[in-house]
């Protein structure tokens, strides 16, 4: 009874019967579709294996041509088939290796090359073969010599052969070819080449354009000659058409239903022979219609029982599956509160248990993680901030020593009433380093009274900043490394006085604090570097001294606490231009806290 209440024992056997049975129609259904469009299709597959076949021999033929070309554009061997000519039988010795050397080279280069004859114009012949000097056959009263001779240095494709022309130890079919050999400089006639291939590449190139058991394909030249068909001519291919040789174009293929048989036919260009293709109907017979009839109503019986069984099944076990797809959805938009109680197959059961303990795992796996978070950002947050002071309290405690030697005390008491208060100001980080724009001012009011102090009056401030922006929260000491970096690289080198601007302004909905000077700028490279390092600096770690300077650690720095507390479209940039100043754009969420949680 426990084996009936689990998903296999009540499922099992709906499945099984479901699927066979849909299995079967679908197998029916596409041999029907099959067969009624495999007429549509054997066109264009017959079309395109002959297209395939005919660029296969076209490169083959010019790889051949190539092979015939080397042997004429090898001025070595020119010259050595000119001096034999007129060579002492000694030295007509030595040059007959050379000659026979420089063939073997071109011999080897092609592993299908069975044998290279030159026939020089004196009757002398130098062979490189596989009969390793058997006999050459008498060739001088041949058609194929004849052929050759008459040419005036085009390739002459000759066909395949049962044996080779002129060596007598091949007795195997080939395939032959060659040219006369011309002396370039005076254009002046040596004899003839002759080379035979392997004729199974050309039998394994045109295996290629049969359709089937029973196809033929025929290759013949320009005047009707069969060179090469892979069947016997019988009475299925009798009445080859002869009407297409002469009448096809390059890259031009005809396809006709003919005598019983779909009839292919292109032109190989290279040699200009005519590649012909015949595939009896009987391999593209179609079923018979009462099969057809029959496989129909089978099908139609069929479909409507699989839809009787679909619809018991998804009956049987669809509920409790919809319970647990909805508490999964509420999973994905982050509710993990949520529980699935079904009582169901004992699968199922098990099934919604597992989800139940898996979701509050993660509940308590992200409560986890978002507290890792927040510590580790906090500890990211003092260890940037540790970097901010160390450099200002040198500078302002060799001011002092300066000012003690001057014996200014007057503004020593402002300076060190300032500095007290930056003091203050800088070691108290409660609440995650933050606090709001109107303490951040205050504090910059703080230092800037130790800056001008420093410059006498070389620097004058303006402050714009809109009461409404006051109360906004921001990180920490911010201002402080941006106006420091405006004073020192952008006012201080200046010969006259300078002008340093804070002020405030909304754009694209978010706050902007712009620090503002009219100091020397930044050439293009250190403005590009900077930029760089801004939009690169995704940790801590990624700030670099020795490719943006000292400036570019103290905006690196504001940069990625503003981004730590806010997030990653947050930040600073820089605009400056030599010459016309520099302003630094701090920009923040309007909200004041979008982001934090990024």
């Amino acid at each position: 009874m426990k084996n009936f209440q689990t998903i296999h024992g009540r499922l099992f056997p709906i499945f099984l019967l479901s699927m066979l049975g849909l299995l079967f129609i679908v197998s029916l259904v596409y041999y029907q579709r099959a067969t009624e469009q495999i007429r549509d299709k054997v066109g264009v597959i017959a079309e395109k294996n002959i297209s395939q076949t005919v660029g296969l021999f076209d490169l083959l033929l010019k790889g051949y041509d190539s092979v015939t070309k080397s042997l004429n554009s090898n001025n070595d061997l020119m010259r050595l088939l000119q001096q034999y000519a007129a060579a002492e039988p000694v030295e007509a010795v030595n040059l007959e290796r050379r000659i026979t050397d420089n063939i073997g080279a071109i011999f080897y280069s092609r592993s299908d090359i069975i044998g290279i004859h030159i026939v020089t114009n004196r009757g002398k012949v130098f062979s490189f073969d596989l009969t390793n000097g058997a006999s050459v056959r008498d060739y001088s009263e041949t058609s194929w010599f004849n052929e050759l001779k008459q040419t005036t240095g085009e390739m002459k494709w000759l066909g395949v052969f049962p044996e080779s022309l002129m060596s007598g130890g091949i007795r195997r079919p080939v395939f032959a070819f060659g040219r006369q050999l011309y002396e370039l400089s005076a254009l002046k006639s040596i004899g003839i080449v002759l080379i035979e291939t392997d004729a199974d590449a050309i039998v394994s190139a045109l295996s290629n354009a049969s359709l089937g058991p029973s196809s033929l394909v025929i290759i013949r030249d320009a005047l009707g000659k069969d060179i090469i068909r892979t069947k016997e001519e019988t009475e299925d291919f009798a009445n080859v058409p002869q009407d297409w040789l002469g009448t096809l174009k390059k890259n031009e293929v005809f396809v006709r239903e003919r005598d019983g048989a779909m009839v292919t036919a292109a032109q190989i260009g290279m040699a200009g022979w005519t590649m012909i293709g015949i595939t009896p109907n009987e391999e593209l017979r179609l079923e018979l219609k009462q099969t057809q009839q029959f496989l129909l109503t089978v099908t139609l019986l069929l479909v409507v029982a699989a839809t009787v069984l679909a619809t018991l099944v998804s009956r049987s076990f669809s509920s409790p599956f919809k319970r647990l797809i909805h508490q999964m959805k509420q999973v994905e938009i982050g509710n993990f509160k949520g529980k699935v109680q079904v009582q169901s197959y004992y699968e199922i059961n098990v099934l919604v248990d597992s989800f139940n303990r898996m979701v509050k795992r993660m509940d308590e796996l992200v409560e986890r993680i978002k507290l890792a978070s927040i510590s580790e950002k906090n500890a990211q947050l003092q260890a940037l901030q540790s970097q901010v002071n160390p450099h200002f309290l040198f500078n302002t405690l060799d001011m002092i020593y300066w000012m003690l030697d001057e014996r200014e005390n007057d503004r020593l008491g402002r300076v060190i009433l300032a500095l007290s208060r930056i003091f203050r100001y800088s070691s108290d980080w409660e609440e995650a380093s933050r606090t709001t724009l109107r303490q951040e001012l205050e504090q910059f009011q703080h230092y800037f009274t130790i800056i001008e102090t420093r410059l006498s009056g070389r620097v004058r401030t303006s402050i714009e900043v809109e009461e409404r922006w006051l109360d906004v929260e921001v990180p920490k000491m911010i201002l402080q490394p941006i106006v420091e970096n405006a004073v020192k690289y952008g006012l201080e080198p200046l010969s006259h006085s300078g002008l340093l601007r804070v002020y405030s302004r909304e754009a694209g909905g978010r706050l902007e604090i712009v620090v503002e000077d009219d100091g020397v700028g930044m050439d293009p490279e250190t403005l590009r570097r900077l930029t760089g390092a801004l939009e690169g600096a995704h940790d801590p770690g990624d700030t670099d001294a020795g490719q943006t300077g000292r400036r570019g650690i103290g905006l690196l720095n504001v940069h990625r606490r503003i981004q730590l507390m806010f997030g990653e479209t947050c930040g600073l940039r820089v605009e400056s231009e030599p010459g016309r100043g520099t302003v630094v754009i701090a920009s923040f969420p309007i909200s004041g806290r979008e982001g934090e949680s990024s």
